[in-house]
Order: C-alpha cells, then structure tokens, then sequence
C-alpha cells in the first residue's frame, strides 16, 4: 500500500530507554527513564510507552473530528481519551504491546459515539498502523 505523504514528523533518539529524543525543529524534548516494571530506575523521565500512548490519544481525537466533519457531526472541543499502552513479553518471544483508547465525547449519545469511534477507527494512522500487530480495545465513557 502506498502513501501519498502530506507532511514528514522528524526526530532523534540517542541513548535508547535510559536516554533522550527530541524533534528536528526542536519543538520537543524528553528525558527518557526506563519504568521500574521493566527493570530500571523510573526517575523524572518519559519512555516510549508513554510517548505512543499521548501521540495515540491525540491522533484518534483528530481521526474522530475528520469523520464528524464528513457526516456532519460536531465533536466538542472537550472530548478526551485516556489511553493506556501496556508492554511485556510476547508468548511467540520478544516484547509486544497492547492498547486501551476510553473515548468521552460529553453531550453525545453513547450509540452514536460508539459509531463514531468505529468509523474513526478506520482511518486513524496509528490504528491503521497497528491493526492486525497490536491488540487495541475501544470503549466509550
């Protein structure tokens, strides 16, 4: 599948869980400390997880507003999703991850959210990306 790519993200990683990334533009920056859960020191960093799970949560609002904007549907500005992006070993080797997005849309039907969580779904990048990789459960609050 080809991609007719509308704008490139750059950034740099160096030192690995116990290290650093920041943009080419320079716009963000981050410590990174490894989760006492997989054996480090935790500290006043990020780590990857946390970085997926905040680029996650924001990218599926914007996938929520471009279906709402096809179907004629406002999404409030407010709408939040808590997402929880889990790591461990994986039964076949190696590490996996899995994904949890809790949608709240406040003043929409929950039927109607759900619906449109779905279709969001299907054309959010990360979910597109990680379909068929990654276990991602959805749930509207």
């Amino acid at each position: 599948m080809s991609v007719d790519v509308l704008y490139e993200a750059k950034a740099k990683a160096t030192g690995g869980r116990d290290g650093t990334v920041e943009t080419s533009n320079g716009s963000f920056q981050a410590k990174l400390t490894t989760p006492k859960e997989l054996g480090g020191p935790r500290g006043d960093g990020n780590n990857p997880e946390e970085l997926f799970a905040a680029g996650y949560a924001a990218c599926f609002i914007g996938a929520l507003k471009f279906v709402g904007g096809q179907e004629k549907i406002a999404v409030p500005a407010d709408t939040a999703i808590n997402s929880t992006v889990g790591i461990g070993p994986r039964s076949e080797g190696g590490f996996g991850l899995e994904v949890a997005l809790e949608v709240s849309i406040p003043g929409m039907d929950k039927s109607e959210a759900e619906a449109l969580v779905a279709k969001a779904h299907e054309v959010c990048p990360y979910s597109n990306a990680t379909r068929g990789n990654i276990d991602v459960k959805l749930s509207v609050v």
